[in-house]
């Protein structure tokens, strides 16, 4: 016999029933009052052909094995909905609410038998009532698919048309009139990026800091010899006489000073470090006996 967890207090009872036990468990009496929940039948429930795929429908009716999953739900809804955005793409990036209330949101008056142009539900339509209407057209009126859904998308795209329409003729109108539109979503989003970029500038280091980092050129701007070359010998003369090349930069030591914090070249700093030297020694030899 199968051991299933939600048999356990049958079993139970059998082997009491037979004396095999002696006395209950002491769980016997409480699994009793609260019994197990039973498990699910395999086969699914009979389905209507409502929201069964069309494929389901063509299918030979001999029988076959129950299958342990679900069936697929199919409506005609989502197949018009499918190709819809297929068509039109675009329709996808318009703004919508998500908003839910706690209430779920009465059907719309007009419907079934009555709902014969999409007009009738407004002149701005949703993506949605274009769905809802060529499926209203196929279940509600007999059509054939295929012909509800171009009906509907033309009347949809007739109406967009003329909101189109509408909203160019009213732009132009108000700037006839000398009205000022505020600044478009691209442009507050440049406007955004633009403030974030200077930001950024504003953390990181200066013009100068940058300069000063920078010891080394890896071009020369000023050879100091004029354009005409000389093959070296304005280098070998100026080199003879004991002048410093202009295009290379000058290295600089910081040094303290009384006045401050002070760049140098070095050798300003060992001329300034010499005298530093004299005067400790004249400071030392106050009584004048080193110099005798």
């Amino acid at each position: 016999m199968r051991r299933l967890a939600s048999q356990v207090h049958k079993q139970a009872s059998r082997l009491l029933k037979e004396s095999y036990l002696k006395k209950p468990p002491a769980w016997y009496q409480a699994v009793l009052d609260n019994p197990p929940l039973p498990l699910p039948a395999k086969a699914p429930p009979s389905r209507s052909e409502y929201d069964l795929p069309p494929q389901a429908l063509a299918e030979s009716s001999k029988p076959r094995p129950p299958k342990v999953q679900p069936s697929k739900v199919d409506y005609v809804e989502d197949v018009v909905r499918k190709q819809f955005f297929r068509d039109h793409p675009f329709e996808a990036f318009r703004a919508t609410s998500l908003v839910e209330d706690d209430t779920i949101e009465e059907e719309h008056p007009i419907n079934g038998l009555a709902w014969m142009r999409l007009r009738q539900r407004g002149s701005y339509p949703t993506p949605e009532d274009a769905v809802r209407f060529a499926a209203n057209l196929h279940l509600t009126h007999g059509w054939v698919l295929s012909d509800a859904y171009a009906a509907a998308i033309a009347q949809f795209r007739a109406l967009r048309s003329e909101q189109d329409t509408q909203r160019l003729f009213a732009a132009r109108e108000a700037d006839h009139y000398g009205v000022k539109f505020g600044p478009s979503q691209i442009e507050i989003t440049f406007a955004k990026e633009e403030k974030a970029l200077e930001s950024w500038g504003s953390h990181g280091p200066t013009a100068g800091e940058q300069a000063a980092q920078k010891r080394w050129k890896m071009v020369a701007e000023n050879t100091g010899y004029g354009p005409k070359w000389s093959r070296g010998q304005d280098y070998v003369r100026l080199w003879k006489e004991g002048v410093r090349p202009s295009y290379v930069p000058q290295i600089l030591q910081s040094v303290i000073t009384p006045a401050g914090l002070m760049t140098v070249t070095p050798e300003q700093a060992e001329a300034a470090k010499q005298t530093e030297l004299q005067k400790l020694k004249q400071d030392a030899d106050f009584m004048g006996v080193l110099n005798q």
